[in-house]
């Protein structure tokens, strides 16, 4: 004989399990809801064979357009001629590619051509001159250096025989006036050894005086040359800057004022 119990709160139970698993799927919906917005956007996709993969560098960018019209420079330069001169020969003509050191004429100038050989004369003669000084001199000190030398072994060996002198006199076995003599001859040589002593530092001074200003009508020589030198390259007349010569209206004979 069967018999039904009934189960008190069965029904509860059930609906607060239903009610738990309601709000857990609400927190997962949640999470993932707020974790999706927090994702940056995926890159676009391409087929790997429609791309070309390398490293980038960075360098000048080559554009070829094609058009009608007429193509004008962006930088114009005027170069002129820094020095007067003859235009004996144009080694480049318009519409030629030229860079900073091309030569576009070359001119002759006489009195340049003189005026930059006396200077080099006048400055190897100045070198010339300093040379012949400084030999001069170098030779007249190493005389006054030996000069001062013997007075000076001369004034010690003096010395020496005072001392010599002074102890013979003491034990009685020289007269008095041998040890005054050594001792006056002693005196004189120490004074000359000392005169001569300065006498080379003088003529050291001297020495180096009139080699300083000898330098400096070397060193003014050579300016004067090396402006000489500047005009005389200035007769050949470069580019200066890489481009396209687009006029040279000159000729060959002609003369050119310096500005032109």
């Amino acid at each position: 004989m069967g018999m039904d119990i009934q189960r008190v709160g069965e029904a509860k139970k059930k609906q607060i399990r239903r009610v738990i698993w309601i709000i857990a799927a609400l927190v997962v919906v949640l999470v993932v809801t707020v974790g999706l917005s927090k994702l940056e956007p995926a890159a676009p996709t391409v087929d790997k064979a429609t791309v070309w993969v390398d490293t980038v560098q960075r360098g000048p960018m080559q554009r070829e357009v094609r058009g009608p019209g007429t193509l004008v420079a962006e930088d114009i330069r005027y170069v002129p001629a820094l020095v007067e001169g003859r235009i004996e020969r144009i080694p480049a003509l318009p519409g030629v590619t030229v860079t900073k050191d091309t030569l576009l004429l070359e001119m002759s100038n006489p009195d340049l051509e003189q005026n930059a050989a006396e200077a080099e004369s006048q400055l190897k003669a100045a070198q010339a001159d300093y040379q012949d000084l400084k030999a001069k001199l170098d030779k007249e000190l190493l005389e006054q250096q030996s000069q001062a030398t013997s007075v000076e072994s001369q004034s010690q060996q003096a010395k020496l025989q005072l001392e010599a002198d002074q102890e013979l006199a003491k034990n009685g076995l020289i007269p008095q006036i041998v040890m005054k003599k050594s001792s006056m001859q002693s005196t004189m040589l120490a004074q000359q050894a000392d005169f001569e002593k300065k006498k080379v530092r003088q003529n050291s001074l001297s020495a180096q005086a009139q080699l300083a200003a000898q330098r400096a009508r070397v060193d003014q020589q050579r300016a004067v040359y090396e402006l000489k030198r500047r005009q005389m390259d200035a007769l050949h007349v470069r580019a200066g800057i890489d481009g396209v010569l687009q006029e040279l209206p000159v000729q060959v004979g002609q003369r050119v004022a310096p500005g032109g």
